[in-house]
């Protein structure tokens, strides 16, 4: 029996994916729920596991964008398994030994009046590149120059000095395609703008000091920064709700609940998971949560439903060393937050210069609907709740908040 392998529908939205590898070869003798290729969406990569057991036949090359429900292989389920056994060298036949025949190099096209001349296409591109036709090997009739020779040829750089000079090009992902196009679209289409600020993290790193040994031994996870951001955003969030919206043509819709986007580095590049209900939770939920997330993203795991929605972001180049940045909205969303490294600064506190590990923050928002007093304050109450966590996160009781 011949069973169709039709491409599935990765979620909502989605109507074609991308061939992005193959894991198995044309001919291959497959296991049922084997992985044999990942396909990539607009939002994520996912594997593509066989139906039924059986030799594979491929109906489409890596690189090739399908449509939901396309047949891209064929499974042979008459087909029996290997055997695994292979004939021992000593059995196998002996090839005679053959002679190699040499063959004769190919004739370089002759010279005539159109060798190293460029057709009128090719002008036109070698004129904008500054080149002379004659700097041109031509793959065209009798040595011409042709469109394809003029696009891909590349001005001299002066006198190599002996090292590579080699280049890459390769297509780019369905993914990466798409992030890209967000991106543009999100600066485009948005009246972005961005404020700063900076946090003094010594009371952080102080409860953190005396209580992160304690909390990993009974919860499992770690006590990291995450949570005490996500939770000074939603308290944030709660008290200029205009951040918790964003726009739907001609209308404004805002939230009641908070979705925190979690902008982590997969191996298929930036991917977005999303903590649901972030109001709900506690120290140990924002934590574990941000875990599960991310070692399921790391591992390719994450899924398109776990990465839709979110109704505000939080983006941490500071893990890679970054000390200031403009993040870019996350549409359709109004607002995202940008974490940064942290660095002994000196500070002036009650008159006097003491040095403080200080982080900047920086909010980009969508003026359109967040003023200027609104990105102003949100930023002042994240700060304020940062800066003084065991009031404003914890209700003066650290150990019941962090369920100790």
């Amino acid at each position: 029996m011949i069973l169709e392998m039709k491409v599935p529908s990765p979620g909502e939205s989605i109507t074609t994916v991308e061939i992005a590898e193959w894991l198995v070869q044309d001919g291959d003798y497959v296991k049922k729920d084997q992985a044999i290729a990942e396909v990539d969406s607009d939002k994520a990569t996912l594997e593509l596991p066989a139906e039924a057991s059986g030799t594979i036949t491929l109906k489409a090359e890596e690189g090739d964008e399908v449509e939901v429900g396309q047949v891209v292989c064929l499974i042979d389920t008459s087909a029996a398994a290997p055997s695994g056994d292979t004939p021992k060298e000593a059995d196998a036949p002996k090839a005679e030994a053959v002679k190699p025949v040499e063959t004769p190099k190919a004739a370089e096209p002759a010279k005539t009046y159109a060798s190293g001349s460029a057709s009128p296409a090719a002008k036109k591109i070698l004129a904008e590149k500054g080149m002379d036709a004659g700097a041109v090997k031509g793959t065209g009739k009798d040595g011409r120059v042709t469109k394809d020779d003029a696009a891909k040829a590349q001005p001299s750089m002066g006198t190599p000095s002996g090292g590579t000079r080699g280049s890459e090009r390769k297509k780019l992902s369905m993914l990466r395609r798409k992030v890209a196009e967000r991106l543009v679209s999100a600066k485009n289409e948005t009246a972005m703008l961005t404020t700063f600020n900076e946090v003094n993290m010594a009371p952080i790193f102080a409860l953190r000091k005396e209580y992160k040994e304690t909390f990993k031994a009974k919860h499992g996870v770690s006590l990291g920064f995450m949570s005490f951001f996500t939770l000074a955003i939603v308290r944030a969030l709660k008290l200029y709700p205009a951040v918790n919206s964003m726009i739907d043509g001609k209308e404004m819709i805002s939230y009641d609940f908070c979705d925190i986007s979690i902008a982590v580095s997969g191996p298929k590049g930036l991917m977005v998971p999303v903590i649901r209900n972030a109001e709900n939770l506690s120290f140990r939920g924002v934590e574990s949560e941000v875990k599960r997330l991310a070692i399921r993203a790391r591992d390719g795991q994450i899924t398109v439903d776990e990465m839709t929605g979110g109704t505000f972001t939080i983006s941490n180049g500071g893990v890679f060393g970054s000390m200031l940045s403009t993040p870019i909205i996350n549409p359709p969303q109004s607002g995202i937050l940008g974490m940064h490294n942290i660095v002994e600064r000196p500070m002036a506190v009650n008159g006097q210069v003491v040095i403080l590990p200080i982080m900047y923050v920086a909010l980009s928002y969508d003026h359109r609907i967040i003023d200027g007093k609104e990105s102003v304050g949100f930023l002042v109450a994240v700060k304020e709740a940062l800066e003084n966590p065991e009031e404003l996160l914890m209700d003066n009781n650290v150990k019941r908040a962090l369920e100790l």
